[in-house]
């Protein structure tokens, strides 16, 4: 449904996209994500046909936006960040008059009480734009995108404004159009990206960092297994924090133990990474058995995709370099502990690699 070969964008000597290429699929929705400076806005101006591009080529449904820029944009739904509103025409004249500058051929009547059904704002069909809360102008914005019943909806920050209910209406919406839809969904809310997209693409430096599911692209930028175990020691004291660390590093492909804070009496999380494709539960679980630790608890950590955007656009993740020569050092943990009736907190060292007190 969406093809981009090749784009590439200079402004003179400054290039803001650099021969990016993916697709998107009918039926998809598409998370498009990038921080500021990164090329993400002028790809999706350029998406849209409102500004050409230095290089490469845009398909909207097979159709060249440059080549044939009417019958591209008649295939796209888009709502920008600041909805195109004009706000001294009231909800349905406004809609109205987007319905015959887009010379939409479906029943007007009809067509346009669905589309504010969808969009929740049938009760303000009769208000002055101006007059409206945000929340509403925002809907109304998304509205004049559904107008035509377009087959490519592109949207930047749909749910700015909107309150924690109507930001899970308009989830749902993107959802259930996303069934008969192409959609490309600009967020910062990663959260809501996590909740709604399909696939995700992340652009940083103009040129595309990660595609793919957010498990896809997590499994792609670490090379290290990491969980989470709270165990209790036999004795319930703080020799058996020492005790259990040692015995987890001799575990066969452990590259990393910490132990973080008490959380009962002689019990403790313990921060474990493993080599990469190294599964270590069942050593663990045999280990304590042996030993006469009860484990508590065992959660494998996966990256969310806020870890995963933190770690392509602050640096750690270049894109192009192979994941191998990235070394990734743990951050210090933070230990509380209670002495002479005060709380005192320390930090491991972080060469110490083994968690024991300090």
């Amino acid at each position: 449904m969406i093809e981009v070969k090749n784009l590439t964008k200079r402004y003179g000597d400054k290039q803001a996209v650099n021969n990016i290429s993916f697709k998107v699929e009918k039926g998809e929705i598409l998370g498009f994500l990038g921080p500021n400076g990164a090329g993400k806005s002028t790809t999706m101006n350029m998406l849209t046909g409102y500004i050409s591009s230095t290089s490469g080529q845009i398909l909207i449904n097979g159709v060249d936006i440059l080549e044939d820029p009417k019958k591209a944009k008649s295939y796209i739904g888009y709502l920008p960040e600041i909805p195109p509103l004009y706000v001294d025409m009231t909800v349905d004249s406004y809609l109205g008059f987007m319905y015959d500058l887009k010379k939409c051929k479906l029943p007007r009547k009809a067509h346009l009480k669905e589309v504010c059904d969808l969009c929740k704002i049938s009760a303000v069909r009769g208000r002055i734009i101006r007059n409206l809360s945000k929340g509403y102008k925002q809907r109304v914005g998304l509205a004049q995108a559904l107008i035509n019943n377009p087959p490519v909806l592109i949207l930047d920050e749909p749910t700015v404004g909107l309150d924690p209910n109507q930001i899970i209406e308009i989830r749902t919406l993107i959802k259930k159009l996303g069934k008969n839809h192409t959609v490309i969904l600009s967020s910062h809310i990663l959260p809501e990206i996590q909740a709604v997209c399909d696939k995700i693409i992340i652009i940083n430096k103009g040129v595309v960092a990660a595609d793919g599911t957010a498990d896809e692209i997590a499994k792609n930028i670490t090379n290290e297994h990491k969980m989470t175990l709270r165990i209790e020691g036999s004795t319930h004291t703080v020799n058996d924090k020492q005790e259990i660390v040692d015995a987890l590093k001799k575990i066969e492909g452990v590259k990393y133990v910490r132990a973080d804070m008490e959380r009962e009496r002689g019990i403790y999380d313990y921060d474990v990474e493993a080599h990469e494709n190294v599964d270590i539960r069942r050593a663990v679980n045999n280990l304590c058995r042996e030993k006469g630790w009860n484990i508590l608890m065992l959660q494998l950590s996966n990256l969310t995709l806020e870890d995963i955007f933190l770690k392509i656009t602050m640096g750690d993740i270049v894109p192009g370099r192979d994941k191998a020569d990235i070394v990734e050092k743990p951050a210090p943990k933070i230990e509380l502990s209670v002495k002479d009736g005060e709380l005192v907190a320390s930090a491991d060292d972080e060469s110490d690699n083994n968690g024991g007190d300090k």
